[in-house]
């Protein structure tokens, strides 16, 4: 974990408990000279419908929010500084957070982002926000989503790995949510546990290929991703008790390994686009988080460019 040595966390306006930094101050007392930027973006469209008031007396008002915000989290951190924690704060007035939280990755060279989901207060799932989506999409280094409990010793770490790809982009991304699974599990001493989901044999071929086997078929598909998980736990000394291969749809799979084995956090890699389809992380992936019910490591390709870059800005 020494790789993070700058963490942007994302505070929360709506919460007294700040479970986001609560996290970043786990993985700063875990490592070795860790810096903690507490950040937050605030817009109140009201402020900028005020005719009656000039543009100094506009900005005035804005100033006196955002100061009004920075004393709220000085009081916050202030225990952590306390503590040793080298953390501090950035409020920014602007009206789309996700922008401003990403160019504040590339401005400040952050390492790791973090952000706190909603819980839904009926349903009991966690709910990802507009904010966290474009995050996910967009933002170039690894987003960890957090809920509100903390990270219990002795617990289960998941790499959901996707061994059904051969192009060498899938098979480096699978590498690097393994050695990520193994880095974050070494904080709480937590298991590693690999699982992967196959898919489930097309009804459309038996009907259009009466000789079609899909007995066979399916137990040569699964072999193959049996074969491929082996290589790969013994790549990275993982037991085979902690491997899972299952038929079935990677965003029914993975929530469900994950309730089963009580993960305190999954990792998984997002599909690394640019341009216009940037925004979208691909069906499985948005699929798979939207059923998640514990904290979020999502990572990219390497090599990939967020649309928000300021190369890509300037262009």
């Amino acid at each position: 974990m020494q790789k993070y040595k700058n963490i942007l966390v994302v505070a929360d306006p709506e919460r007294e408990q700040q479970p986001a930094i609560s996290r970043a101050i786990h993985l700063a007392k875990a490592c070795n000279d860790v810096k903690i930027i507490v950040f937050l973006a605030i817009y109140d469209f009201s402020y900028e419908m005020t005719s009656m008031l000039s543009s100094d007396e506009r900005d005035a008002m804005r100033r006196g929010v955002v100061m009004q915000r920075e004393e709220w989290l000085k009081e916050i951190i202030q225990p952590h500084i306390d503590q040793g924690i080298n953390i501090e704060i950035k409020v920014v007035w602007h009206n789309r957070p996700y922008e401003s939280i990403i160019a504040d990755v590339f401005s400040q060279e952050i390492d790791l982002l973090i952000k706190a989901t909603h819980e839904h207060p009926k349903l009991g799932s966690v709910i990802f926000t507009p904010t966290d989506w474009h995050l996910l999409r967009k933002c170039p280094i690894p987003v960890l989503l957090v809920k509100g409990e903390n990270w219990p010793t002795n617990g289960n770490v998941i790499a959901c790995v996707n061994l059904s790809a051969e192009d060498e982009t899938h098979e480096d991304l699978n590498d690097k949510i393994v050695k990520e699974a193994i880095a974050f599990s070494s904080i709480t001493h937590a298991n590693v546990n690999l699982v992967n989901a196959y898919p489930a044999t097309p009804v459309n071929i038996t009907i259009e290929l009466p000789e079609f086997d899909p007995a066979s078929y399916t137990d040569a598909v699964r072999g193959h991703h049996l074969m491929t998980m082996k290589a790969l736990r013994q790549k990275y000394a993982i037991d085979e008790e902690q491997t899972y291969v299952i038929e079935g749809l990677a965003e029914d799979v993975i929530p469900h390994v994950a309730d089963k084995i009580n993960a305190e956090l999954v990792i998984l890699g997002t599909t690394g686009r640019t341009g216009l389809s940037a925004v979208f992380i691909g069906n499985t992936a948005e699929n798979t988080i939207d059923s998640l019910n514990c904290d979020l490591l999502a990572l990219k390709p390497d090599g990939y460019i967020s649309p928000l870059a300021p190369t890509s800005i300037d262009e």
